[in-house]
């Protein structure tokens, strides 16, 4: 399905049962997106109704369309509590709360006045408040077996990148449904959110890339961005080559006290437009607060709200 961003794509699953059709994840709720799965089921899964809805975890690129398709179809929706708990977050904030939250976060970034209300403009137009959420769901649990298919997926449960990512693992076909969990070629972005600014996510993601490591490496991945790969290993070792390398430059880049809107420039050395930096600043502050939690870091809160860190 298409996305609107520089990853342009997600990969959305459909997994044909003997009465009807299993969905994992729904892409962006969008007129486009919606068309898309419209002409879909209606040419190419007509024979067999829908029977379920299946989200890896909350990112609007995979349960976006999450409340459009289970009250089109009559449809249950299968996720974590987590990942249920934080779709509906940012809709519990009236507009004016969010903007105040996201002013917090850029002022204990140090983030320029001018790129935060750049930022904050850009968010007063959204509304998210009014996106179609599901009615309900039903749980699923880390390392339960579910039925899809015909054959039983453990549920493997990745954090960092989302609270409680649910990927599907086939021990019979030797098959992972990643969600964004592992990736390649990419790493998923890790970041600290403005409603928990002390969030340590890198090392949640980190300590649980050990539990794929487990799954056998002649295991197909299939992610969410990119192609399907096999050699889960070899790529899960890159992840953490890949992280720990940029936490090395973060400490580099704190040998004299330094707030996250400068490390950014350290960790993504490229024009970023607002939407990007988001990101960039989230990811940034979450390699700050590793080495913060690490005990490698030290950090000082100046009054305006500022939070410098520094090497012990």
């Amino acid at each position: 399905m298409p996305l609107p961003f520089a990853l342009d794509h997600i990969n959305l699953w459909v997994v044909e049962e003997e009465g009807g059709w299993t969905l994992i994840d729904t892409g962006i709720d969008t007129p486009e997106t919606r068309g898309i799965w419209t002409h879909l089921l209606e040419n190419y899964f007509s024979r067999k109704p829908v029977q379920r809805l299946i989200c890896t975890h909350h990112h609007p690129d995979h349960m976006g369309l999450s409340g459009w398709l289970t009250e089109q179809y009559k449809i249950p929706l299968y996720t974590t509590q987590r990942e249920w708990d934080a779709f509906h977050l940012w809709e519990r904030l009236d507009q004016a709360s969010l903007i105040e939250t996201m002013r917090s976060f850029y002022r204990a970034g140090d983030v320029p006045c001018a790129r935060q209300e750049s930022d904050l403009e850009r968010r007063k137009s959204l509304r998210i408040r009014e996106r179609m959420g599901p009615s309900g769901f039903s749980a699923m649990h880390d390392s339960e077996d579910m039925l899809v298919g015909g054959y039983k997926w453990q549920v493997c449960v990745g954090t960092g990148h989302s609270p409680e990512l649910a990927a599907l693992f086939c021990p019979e076909i030797e098959v992972l449904i990643s969600g964004d969990q592992v990736l390649p070629r990419i790493s998923p972005n890790v970041s600290v959110m403005p409603f928990d600014i002390e969030a340590n996510p890198l090392q949640e993601f980190l300590d649980s890339l050990s539990r794929f490591r487990q799954l056998p490496d002649s295991t197909l991945v299939l992610p969410s961005h990119k192609l399907p790969f096999f050699g889960l290993h070899e790529r899960i070792d890159a992840l953490l080559t890949h992280h720990e390398a940029r936490l090395d430059d973060t400490i580099v880049a704190c040998s004299k006290p330094v707030t996250a809107s400068e490390v950014v420039s350290v960790l993504f050395p490229r024009t970023l437009d607002d939407h990007q930096y988001f990101f960039a600043l989230g990811e940034t502050f979450a390699h700050l607060n590793c080495l913060w939690h690490r005990g490698i870091l030290e950090r000082d809160i100046s009054l305006s709200g500022a939070i410098r860190f520094a090497v012990t």
